[in-house]
């Protein structure tokens, strides 16, 4: 055999699978799993190329036959919540997955404060942890969480991951602790199986969760590139950044606020999307729930995330193909933060980016902690999100969120400030946290008062107010409440780009 075909033939065999390959699932199927209830039921792997692969579940039978590159796929009709199934896949061999349940499937994603476990971390206990952990036991529930990877091209399976398992206080202990209680309240009122997802990774910008396409569409976003590149133009930079992070974790502190994640390849545009979401775009789920935004308050980055956020949302959207799917995500709490960052300007940003259809925000001002920039109560947080579903998806009849900004006009020296969800509208002592400013855009501290659902904010030293904002700085002081007694998020009235 001469050198070119031998060469073909080894390129050939890395390519496609052998013909006696047997046939796989991408890791992300396994027995205890939870499928999407009232839509197409998808199931798809690897066999060898032009195989026959026959997918039962529950009553119903689809074929499918391997493409050159032993691709294959089988939908098949949309089931109601139930179960317990088998799914069944024979080719040359056959795979059997058992106990699965039809119910509703939640992608829970994000950074740290996504991914804190129920445990807790060694340094940042969760509330009551121990008895939650010991109360941890709901066959309903069904948990999957992802190994962490990179990646800088999409892949079509995750690295590693547990395997679905049923929720108990063993495989709860290291789950993502805002999923779990979201999981828990939703499972509770609504009566149908939950499965929760858990792709998350600590200290994670927002841009290395969206794919390639989704931030070149938008041309404002390009900095993220540049940001990149400013950082990792040499070894040492990067070493550099891998020290301060070992240290700081060897001595049992949160790492110090750094201008690159001590691995680049997690931080790098897209790479958390290619390797830890884009595995999961051919399943259907119900809805994504989301706590991001700290790594991205730097100043000079800060900025972007009015337009890196809400274009996220958008390029997930598009990649699963499914719609404007519920996405509910949390507003990031108070912490002092350093004076380089802005969260004041993060927190609105994610406040605006309510404009997007079936979105939904968590406020947790009043879970901020001044010295952890891991809140303790990771039950408020959980609930806040469930509540949002319950509202948005599940159709119930409740105020789900709190006082959310709606306009401001200046009148005989005062700014009145309209709010939307401000039934009841109320604050726990005289109201706090509201700045005001003149056409200059220098705010200063101002009083306030509340007047039915408005709140009408002056200050001596600013004679003629234009402009109003509420909790802005990284550890805001803030006290206003609607009658549901969810809190009021961050905002400004000054013009933001």
């Amino acid at each position: 055999m001469n050198p070119r075909s031998l060469f073909l033939l080894l390129v050939c065999a890395s390519l496609f699978p052998a013909a006696n390959a047997e046939v796989t699932l991408p890791k992300i199927f396994s027995s205890h799993m939870v499928i999407q209830r009232d839509m197409p039921v998808h199931v798809w792997g690897i066999a060898a190329p032009g195989e026959q692969v026959t997918v039962s579940f529950h009553g119903s039978t689809g074929d499918s036959t391997a493409d050159p590159t032993g691709k294959w796929s089988v939908y098949l009709p949309p089931q109601p919540a139930g179960g317990p199934f088998t799914l069944e896949v024979r080719a040359a061999n056959t795979l059997r997955l058992d106990d699965i349940l039809v119910g509703d499937l939640w992608f829970a994603s994000g950074q740290s404060n996504m991914e804190m476990p129920l445990q807790g971390f060694p340094n940042s206990k969760t509330v009551n942890a121990d008895k939650e952990i010991a109360d941890a036991n709901h066959p309903q529930i069904r948990l999957l969480h992802v190994e962490h990877n990179a990646s800088d091209y999409p892949l079509e399976d995750v690295k590693g991951v547990t395997g679905w398992s049923v929720c108990t206080p063993d495989t709860a202990r290291n789950f993502s602790a805002a999923a779990y209680f979201f999981g828990r309240n939703l499972q509770k009122q609504e009566n149908v199986p939950i499965g929760l997802v858990d792709s998350t990774w600590g200290g994670t910008p927002a841009e290395a969760w969206t794919s390639l396409p989704g931030i070149a569409a938008d041309a404002s976003l390009m900095p993220v590139f540049a940001a990149r590149a400013q950082h990792m133009d040499s070894e040492s930079s990067v070493q550099r950044l891998q020290q301060l992070d070992k240290q700081a974790r060897s001595q049992g502190k949160t790492p110090p606020p750094l201008p690159w994640h001590p691995d680049p390849v997690s931080w790098q545009p897209a790479g958390l999307y290619n390797a830890m979401v884009a595995p999961f775009t051919p399943m259907p789920i119900r809805g994504v729930i989301w706590y991001q935004g700290e790594s991205n308050a730097d100043q000079g980055m800060a900025s972007l995330y009015s337009h890196l956020f809400p274009a996220m949302i958008e390029d997930w959207r598009h990649q699963w193909k499914q719609g404007d799917f519920p996405f509910l995500f949390v507003q990031i709490s108070a912490y002092p933060s350093s004076p380089q960052s802005e969260w004041g300007l993060v927190r609105d940003a994610q406040r605006r980016t309510l404009s997007l259809a079936n979105t939904g925000m968590a406020v947790i001002l009043d879970a901020g902690e001044k010295n952890n920039i891991h809140p303790a109560n990771k039950q408020v947080v959980g609930e806040r999100l469930s509540v949002l579903a319950r509202k948005m998806v599940y159709g119930e009849k409740l105020t789900a969120s709190g006082p959310l900004f709606r306009l401001a006009y200046p009148e005989k020296g005062a700014m009145h400030v309209w709010f939307d969800h401000a039934d009841g509208l109320t604050s726990k002592g005289a109201p706090e946290g509201f700045e005001i400013a003149g056409p200059d855009g220098n705010f200063v501290a101002a009083q306030a008062r509340i007047e039915g659902n408005t709140v009408i904010v002056t200050s001596a030293s600013v004679a003629e107010p234009r402009y109003v904002r509420y909790a802005w700085p990284n550890f805001p002081t803030s006290n206003l409440y609607n009658g549901a007694g969810l809190p009021a998020s961050t905002f400004t009235s000054y013009p933001v780009p």
